[in-house]
């Protein structure tokens, strides 16, 4: 590939995550809305954003990523976003809040083609030292997402309400699977590392042996779904927090969040994968003490945050951790596709993301709101406050220590990465 090809590729696969994150994140800005309509709980509104998504997102990523890792991954993309975005327009139109579960479970479908094969392409675009700062590139469009979720979905849902939101963000991911088809070039496998191709591809089994033998993926898994968990539940339930604790309008919230989760959050992924890769150049053991140190410091904030008494100190202080607390995402990733051989890539991610959305989605997301019903007997409204705070102190140091722990056989794990190329 070209550089101008590569910029570009590199580009494109951000604003289709982009559009992955609008599409799974405009739900929590719709939360409130649902919740009056079809009068459910906190507990079952988490089983929506979490367990409705996550269990054929996850279920499907890895034989997906298996097909990725043998056939054209630009083509698994295209028909990706295709799914997602039709699921996510049918999701206006239907009738019962069972209907609405099903559709999410199509986007959750849909999303589970994406990431793993984009993870393969932008390594093999892009050599070790510089990966995991294309990797913060492509993170980006998370922020993106969250940012345009919540400013045009705070105005969507007071002025033409939540059903027709889902069209207006589902439709547009049609034409954007249309451009990645067509104007996107596959990479050739190992070239950014002059590595050569076997076409021999390991089994799941495989890939999974491979990686359960290196502890840093183990210890990396596990931190970046505490991480996810605290992250996951922040973006889903804030809008709830802010309605109950402070009686916000949900065009107010979508601005602040939008701008704080797009700004902010997005620095935050970039920043990560950068100062991971300079860190990284001298020691990769250094690199995820940086992600413990930042983890930690994220948890002091996040209780702030939580126990301020005033929607403006609440917002103002949000914006610290939003960044710092994105610095692990970025690197692990890139590490993540460091360790295993060319055609374990894409497998080896959907692995990570396996992990990662069983405990932050498929487990936590329901925790948290059956923590918030708990809470509600003696907390009242400001229950989701109190929810969120326990969920950071908690789950976050528990994350830094991992990503500690990750440290200490980094760099003796990237140096058996190519054992089945």
């Amino acid at each position: 590939m070209t550089v101008a090809q590569r910029r570009y590729a590199l580009a494109v696969l951000a604003v289709v995550y982009m559009f992955n994150f609008i599409d799974r994140q405009i739900l929590a800005i719709l939360l409130p809305s649902i919740k009056t309509e079809f009068a459910v709980s906190d507990t079952v509104l988490g089983l929506l954003t979490g367990t409705a998504f996550a269990l054929f997102y996850v279920s499907l990523g890895v034989p997906i990523a298996r097909y990725a890792d043998r056939s054209n991954r630009r083509n698994l993309i295209a028909l990706a976003v295709a799914i997602w975005s039709g699921m996510t327009a049918i999701s206006g139109a239907v009738a019962s809040f069972w209907q609405l579960a099903l559709a999410r479970v199509g986007v959750g479908i849909g999303e589970a083609g994406c990431s793993p094969p984009a993870h393969s392409m932008i390594a093999d675009m892009y050599p070790p030292e510089r990966r995991s700062a294309a990797m913060g590139v492509y993170t980006l469009g998370i922020s993106a997402g969250i940012m345009f979720a919540y400013l045009a979905g705070g105005w969507f849902v007071e002025n033409v309400g939540w059903r027709q939101t889902f069209f207006a963000v589902g439709l547009p991911g049609l034409l954007l699977a249309l451009i990645v088809r067509y104007t996107i070039k596959e990479p050739v496998r190992g070239a950014s590392e002059q590595r050569s191709d076997s076409g021999a591809q390991p089994s799941i089994g495989e890939v999974a042996a491979f990686l359960v033998r290196r502890r840093s993926f183990i210890y990396m898994a596990v931190g970046s779904g505490l991480s996810s968990w605290v992250g996951y539940s922040i973006i889903f339930n804030m809008p709830s927090f802010l309605v109950r604790s402070f009686d916000a309008s949900p065009s107010e919230i979508g601005v602040w969040l939008g701008l704080i989760y797009g700004i902010a959050g997005g620095a935050g992924f970039f920043l990560g994968g950068y100062i991971a890769d300079r860190i990284g150049q001298r020691s990769h053991r250094k690199a995820l003490g940086f992600l413990a140190a930042s983890t930690l410091l994220g948890t002091l904030f996040n209780a702030g945050v939580f126990m301020s008494a005033s929607i403006f100190w609440c917002l103002i202080l949000l914006i610290i951790p939003s960044v710092i607390s994105n610095f692990y995402l970025a690197p692990v990733l890139g590490q993540t596709q460091s360790l295993v051989s060319l055609r374990m890539r894409a497998v080896a991610s959907s692995l990570i993301l396996l992990i990662l959305n069983v405990i932050a989605l498929l487990i936590g997301q329901p925790i948290t709101g059956l923590i918030s019903d708990v809470l509600a007997t003696t907390q009242g409204i400001e229950s989701m406050r109190y929810a969120l705070l326990v969920v950071s102190v908690v789950a976050m140091p528990v994350a830094g220590a991992c990503y500690w722990l990750a440290g200490r056989s980094i760099e003796r794990d990237l140096a058996r990465a190519s054992e089945k190329d």
